[in-house]
């Protein structure tokens, strides 16, 4: 492959998994050079100004954590999202040309095809089918005065139990040389 160098490179086109989208529905394709600012600029204005109910965010392959950060930037930022998610494989053609081709032969193009992870995960400020794959309530939002401190009721702290005697600190002995040789020994206390 060292005499081969990447030529072009094409995204196999795939319907987008949910039924019954508003044919206007906004698919934002994040890649993998994409900026996260610019794509939650437009999502956000999409969402807010326009007053969008629902949007997809899609990306494959290196740009899938990027689209789950997006998702989850938005779901801070609005609250009181639907959420489903779906995973699939997009088929990837690359195409790769010879650098060193035979004198008195043609170029040669080699095709790959590649199956690469893709993610598509739709938005919506409507209620959507709880019983389908892939589905997320939106997360409750705190009211004021209640504690922040980061406990939910998902995720209760246990209380430890009280301290056996064997995990108490204890005073240790130790002996300290007074030159660098250790000739004089000194008994001394340390706490651990």
């Amino acid at each position: 492959m060292e005499n081969f160098r990447k030529v072009r490179t094409s995204e196999q086109e795939m319907p987008l998994p949910f039924p019954d989208l508003p044919p206007d529905v906004v698919e934002m394709k994040v890649k993998e050079g994409s900026k996260i600012r610019n794509l939650m600029n437009f999502a956000m204005a999409q969402m807010e100004l326009k007053g969008r109910r629902q949007i997809v965010f899609s990306g494959c392959g290196r740009a899938v954590t990027k689209t789950i950060t997006c998702v989850e930037i938005m779901k801070r930022k609005l609250g009181g999202l639907h959420q489903v998610t779906k995973v699939r494989y997009k088929t990837v053609l690359e195409v790769w040309e010879n650098q060193d081709p035979p004198p008195d032969g043609p170029t040669q193009n080699l095709t790959v095809h590649k199956n690469v992870p893709s993610i598509c995960i739709l938005l919506s400020r409507d209620p959507l089918d709880p019983n389908q794959a892939g589905y997320q309530p939106p997360e409750q939002r705190r009211e004021a005065g209640e504690d922040t401190s980061g406990s939910s009721t998902k995720g209760l702290k246990r209380l430890l139990p009280p301290p056996c005697e064997e995990l108490l600190p204890k005073k240790l002995q130790v002996q300290v040389s007074d030159s660098p040789r250790g000739s004089g020994t000194t008994a001394g206390q340390l706490d651990h």
